[in-house]
């Protein structure tokens, strides 16, 4: 009788395993547009932003085929990478067919991207060839640096904030030599936000948490990582802090095993109005 239940334990376990496994080939393909969300931002020139983060190569379940399908006919403007690409320098040259993929959907005004916690266990001869294969696959990679263009002549500026989990922030550098447009931050630790009061942005873009990725009962592991912001319940989705809007993506792969529960993999289309909200003040006090 013991080993009967034995045997049940272990079955029902492996399907649960299972279960969990086959969640990972669950992308979810989710849409934000703040211009019905946010007030500040209902005017000013349109941005279709793709935003893609988490996708640890060693363990990712959709093909580079089956991320241009689910995306092929979407209208792109822009794609933002926010970091954790892989953890092993064997895995660098898996990026090169997902960043022709991206390539592929003809991103209006390119592809931008900042790194993760994971991108720096390299050793940094392997980091630097990471970051030159992706520059080289069409990336403008940013690491506390940010880059200005126009959409239909407003300015937006793209301030990449390194990984603020490794310790590597430098929000001075991020912001040098901005000028008046739109602030949207890329980042891949959502936790930033907390400690940028007197920094201001119109939308930030992150990832980091997985949205748990196993979230039963509760994603409790998560507290190493962000204990204040697993509090304030700012896990996955869309947040604001102070009145600013920001966004942590669930991510593409996984870490540590290859499995999800109470979480999908995803990949999410932002669509923005290029208002600053410092704009719309502006234009309410003439």
């Amino acid at each position: 009788m013991l080993l009967f239940f034995l045997i049940l334990v272990f079955l029902g376990t492996l399907l649960l395993f299972y279960r969990a496994y086959k969640n990972t080939h669950k992308v979810a393909l989710n849409r934000v547009k703040l211009s019905t969300i946010h007030p500040n931002h209902s005017q000013g020139p349109q941005l279709n932003i793709l935003q893609i983060s988490d996708m640890h190569l060693e363990k990712i379940s959709i093909s580079p085929e089956q991320l241009y399908k689910k995306l092929v006919g979407e209208k792109i403007d822009l794609i933002a990478l926010t970091g954790d690409y892989l953890d092993k320098r064997r895995s660098i040259p898996r990026l090169i067919p997902y960043l022709k993929v991206l390539n592929r959907l003809n991103p209006r005004y390119g592809m931008y991207a900042v790194f993760g916690n994971h991108d720096y266990k390299l050793k940094q001869t392997d980091f630097k060839s990471l970051r030159s294969l992706m520059e080289d696959h069409g990336c403008i990679t940013l690491q506390n640096e940010n880059k200005t263009i126009f959409v239909e002549g407003k300015p937006l500026h793209i301030i990449g904030i390194d990984d603020f989990h490794t310790k590597r922030s430098d929000l001075l550098s991020s912001y040098a030599g901005l000028n008046e447009g739109y602030h949207l931050v890329l980042t891949h630790d959502p936790n930033i936000v907390l400690k940028m009061g007197n920094w201001s942005f119109d939308y930030l873009l992150s990832g980091h948490f997985h949205g748990g990725q196993i979230y039963w009962p509760k994603p409790y592991h998560l507290a190493k990582l962000g204990r204040s912001m697993m509090k304030m319940d700012m896990i996955k989705g869309l947040h604001y802090y102070e009145d600013k809007p920001f966004y942590i993506s669930e991510g593409l792969g996984q870490t540590s095993v290859n499995i999800r529960v109470g979480s999908r993999p995803e990949i999410t289309l932002h669509q923005l109005s290029i208002n600053s909200i410092k704009q719309v003040e502006d234009q309410k006090a003439v």
